[in-house]
């Protein structure tokens, strides 16, 4: 039964992280299609080798994500809490996926992992997830509508005497670059969320200690994530690149940059799991209120950030109705 669950948590772990790839594809690469900065099929690409590199930097978030979110009880109910809370978080990536919204994987992963703990009586550790989710979830998409207003409106005063035409085809070619900071921060990122439950199955099962991140497993997460990275997520690359708001070259480079710039900042100062999602949508949002408040379709953006509030109870409570619902069943 162990052996049967880690397989399964390491399968099922990496197939999370593969819709991860095609939900959140378009956090590094809507604004660029939106430009015409580039075009889809170099955008997905570009974005994918940049996803598989960027899991490679680094391993801080993923010890946050195994070690401070849950504690979990080292036996086999322990083993299916974490495939559970990976099952409700998988059910919401597809339904959010469906319903075009740009929600965040790596909070669904983290309501998915309380949901089932609280279902299994298993420790929770409120204190981490205050201090490493809720507040950089409310601080980072503040710190991305700022920098993306601040440094777009930098970039006007700069390029205010510039030749308009000419300026627009710089900042296309520099998207390329703010693209590609995107992928590799939300390879960095997103990919060792997935890393850090794969390595809580192991500790767990007793197959390792320490939470330490082995090299396969940095490698398997990177190739999923890669792979469905890939495959696209046209839905949310439309709601992030045209609905909210629409961009020009420079907004797109002012919005990517800026929310790189916040990835890049927690990955490796704070270890803490924060939304790409989130950090790119604030990022937009702050590069197009510079045009005017109302250029931004608030009502879009209403309408995510409700589901960036469901995220925690649509991954959750799946998660603990699963664990209810396998625990009877198997006797786990």
């Amino acid at each position: 039964m162990e052996l049967t669950l880690v397989v399964l948590i390491i399968v099922v772990g990496l197939t999370f992280d593969f819709t991860n790839g095609f939900h959140d594809a378009a956090n590094a690469i809507a604004t660029s299609i939106s430009t015409r900065a580039l075009t889809p099929r170099v955008a997905l690409a570009m974005a994918a080798v940049m996803n598989f590199f960027g899991a490679f930097l680094g391993t801080g978030v993923a010890e946050t994500v195994g070690s401070g979110i849950i504690g979990a009880p080292e036996d086999d109910s322990g083993l299916l809490l974490v495939l559970c809370a990976l099952l409700g978080a998988i059910g919401w990536n597809l339904f959010t996926w469906w319903r075009g919204l740009p929600t965040s994987s790596s909070h669904a992963l983290i309501g998915g992992l309380v949901g089932a703990a609280l279902a299994a009586s298993a420790t929770v550790h409120w204190s981490g997830i205050v201090d490493k989710v809720v507040l950089p979830m409310v601080l980072s998409p503040l710190v991305g509508v700022f920098l993306g207003y601040a440094l777009h409106t930098a970039i006007l005063w700069v390029f205010r005497r510039a030749n308009p035409r000419r300026t627009t085809h710089r900042f296309r070619m520099a998207q390329t670059v703010s693209a590609a900071a995107m992928g590799l921060g939300h390879g960095l990122q997103d990919a060792q969320k997935t890393m850090g439950v794969i390595v809580l199955a192991l500790v767990t099962a007793g197959w390792q200690d320490g939470f330490s991140v082995p090299v396969w497993v940095i490698a398997a997460v990177a190739a999923a994530m890669a792979a469905g990275t890939y495959t696209g997520g046209r839905r949310i690359i439309t709601t992030l690149g045209r609905r909210i708001v629409h961009l020009d070259p420079p907004r797109g480079f002012a919005a990517e940059t800026a929310a790189a710039t916040v990835l890049y900042t927690t990955a490796f100062l704070v270890k803490a799991p924060i939304s790409t999602t989130q950090t790119i949508t604030a990022a937009i949002l702050g590069a197009g209120a510079t045009r005017r408040a109302s250029a931004v379709r608030w009502q879009v953006a209403r309408s995510i950030v409700t589901a960036w509030v469901l995220t925690f109870f649509g991954a959750g409570i799946p998660a603990a109705v699963i664990y209810l619902a396998l625990h009877a069943l198997t006797g786990v």
